[in-house]
């Protein structure tokens, strides 16, 4: 082994990271996270590499790319976010996943603790002397490991003491009282997720172009953004300590990516051993622990379906009402997607899986009087079928997996049409108020980061004679809803859908537009300006996929453009 490679070994081992070396024909291997081989193939200097490593929730993390690498990227791939979003989540698909931001070119060691990052004016922070940067190590005695527990272990204490670590290296102890409910005036940094350890066959990051954003090669598999985003977790690596917290902290919901009960086939898509791809054990612990759970399949045809889809979905709704419901998705291919195992969704697998699936849901209405197995908009589009109503999908438990998107814009669109308050109220779900732009599973502790581009959303076009952009897939929907309105109120709005030759494949949903589709149709632009899905544009960086930030691609547009979502289309149909 060459002293570089020892030292560099020793280097990691100290600090905690993951590694383990595999002895073959007198060679060491040193295996490292799938990404870091993957900058390792092709030559990347140490300080261009980027990685999320996590340990169980109680050893430190190594982030080989910033200590923020993880905020959440509040561009979900939906299947409708006023323009029908993305295809899955990682390490299930890519609906509404919250995407992390990396920034490659630092390397810096996770230490224990939780940074704080704003202290608010006349705060009790503020009268603590707390400060941006200082780093809550305990809190009465017990370590904090991120912001949730920072949350649990103050939550209804009014005596408290913190143990500080100051940015200058000393360690301070602050003895206080609070009142019943007293906000700390806090903010903190976000929590860095936890690699994902499964090898998915339909994983996206594997159909994902070579200069993608790197943070969408990050895999994560955290407990913790579960809760706190709806991010699917297949538990599959997930550790007793782990579901320790769970439990204790009362992390509920958490949203699991089952794929399949048979455990031949859910080892075979995970791309691991069945030992490890067995989690009955660890579903029925939290299901006695009272957790609830919202279940994913990501339907892969000649795979999980068939048979196997409906011994899946028999099995998840006998744990009904704790397991809560189960979204049907269909497995998305980019041209990248080159893995033989898999086969491509057609418009005859989708009607077929329709078929089946109603004859279950018909049951489960019966017996458990919900509908429990909701099939993914995507299927619906695809097979040419109808969108189910809005009974259909009672609360629309799994709106933000593109379960009940479109029958959620539809409606919401139906009161422009009937000149009716079609802006989503505070107080009310959005789906069941009409509205697609908050979250439904976002927790209230949640972190969602600063929108750095809010200029060009605050502004309105002054004509109704323009274009309106979104997915391929979505677009004959739009359009059939723009038409009925520009009869109505004189207006020449067009819908133009853009293909989507970043990623290729089957993808034709919104959300996964780049900024080079949008420039490749600016010449098929009508009127006076262009609308884009907000969804598109990263929540906290006005840049696309691709690269491409949002001001070039307006200063290579003839005419304004806008990103919005649903609530500011009906904003600007009914201004």
């Amino acid at each position: 082994m060459s002293p570089n490679i020892w030292t560099l070994f020793k280097y990691l081992n100290f600090y905690g990271f993951y590694t383990h070396f595999q002895f073959q024909s007198r060679k060491v291997m040193l295996k490292l996270s799938y990404r870091f081989c993957w900058y390792l193939e092709r030559g990347n200097r140490l300080k261009g590499i980027y990685t999320y490593v996590t340990a169980s929730c109680d050893m430190l993390a190594l982030t080989l790319g910033g200590t923020n690498a993880c905020q959440p990227y509040s561009r979900k791939h939906t299947l409708s976010s006023f323009f029908v979003g993305g295809p899955g989540r990682y390490c299930s698909r890519f609906w509404f996943m919250y995407e992390f931001a990396v920034t490659p070119a630092v390397t810096q060691l996770r230490r224990p603790g939780v940074i704080i990052t704003e202290v608010s004016p006349g705060s009790l922070a503020e009268e603590l002397e707390l400060a941006p940067s200082d780093r809550i190590v305990r809190v009465n005695g017990r370590n904090v490991r991120d912001y949730l527990d920072f949350r649990f272990q103050t939550a209804g204490e009014t005596e408290l003491t913190f143990q500080v670590k100051k940015t200058n290296g000393e360690t301070h102890e602050i003895e206080f009282d609070r009142d019943e409910g007293e906000d700390f005036g806090l903010m903190f940094e976000q929590i860095v997720p936890r690699q994902c350890a499964n090898e998915c066959i339909f994983c996206f990051c594997k159909g994902n172009p070579d200069d993608a954003r790197p943070s969408l090669f990050v895999r994560d598999e955290d407990i913790r953004l579960s809760f706190l985003y709806g991010n699917y977790t297949t538990l599959s690596s997930i550790t007793p300590d782990e579901m320790n917290r769970i439990i204790e902290q009362r992390l509920s919901p958490q949203y699991v990516s089952i794929h399949a009960t048979d455990l031949k086939t859910r080892a075979y898509l995970l791309g691991v051993d069945e030992k490890r791809a067995d989690i009955s054990d660890k579903l029925k612990r939290l299901l006695d622990a009272d957790i609830e759970l919202h279940a994913q399949v990501v339907l892969c045809p000649e795979i999980n379906d068939g048979l196997i889809l409906e011994k899946t979905l028999r099995d998840l709704a006998a744990h009904y009402p704790k397991v809560v419901s189960t979204a049907v998705v269909p497995v998305a291919l980019t041209r990248y997607n080159t893995d033989e195992r898999l086969t491509r969704v057609t418009p005859e697998f989708c009607r077929r899986t329709i078929k089946q699936v109603e004859k279950l849901q018909k049951e489960f209405r019966k017996t458990l009087g919900v509908t429990f197995a909701f099939l993914g908009d995507e299927i619906y589009i695809k097979a040419g079928a109808q969108i189910p109503s809005r009974r259909h999908y009672g609360n629309y438990p799994q709106i933000e997996d593109g379960v009940g998107m479109v029958r959620s814009f539809l409606n919401a669109f139906d009161k422009v049409l009937n000149r009716r308050d079609a802006l989503m109220p505070k107080s009310v779900p959005p789906a069941v108020a009409g509205g697609l732009t908050l979250d439904q599973r976002t927790h209230p502790a949640a972190i969602i980061p600063k929108n750095q581009h809010t200029k060009a959303q605050d502004q309105k076009p002054k004509t109704l004679f323009g274009t309106i952009l979104t997915g391929e897939m979505f677009a004959p929907i739009l359009k059939q809803q723009i038409e009925k309105y520009n009869a109505q109120h004189g207006s020449k709005l067009h819908v133009l859908g853009v293909p989507n030759t970043y990623f290729g494949g089957d993808v034709a949903v919104a959300g996964l537009l780049s900024g080079q589709d949008f420039l490749a149709v600016r010449g098929q632009i009508k009127g006076d300006f262009a609308i884009i899905p907000k969804h598109t544009i990263k929540s906290d960086e006005p840049i696309f996929l691709d690269g491409v930030t949002f001001d070039d691609l307006k200063s290579q547009f003839d005419v304004p453009v806008y990103d919005t979502d649903i609530n500011g289309l009906i904003a600007i149909l009914t201004s």
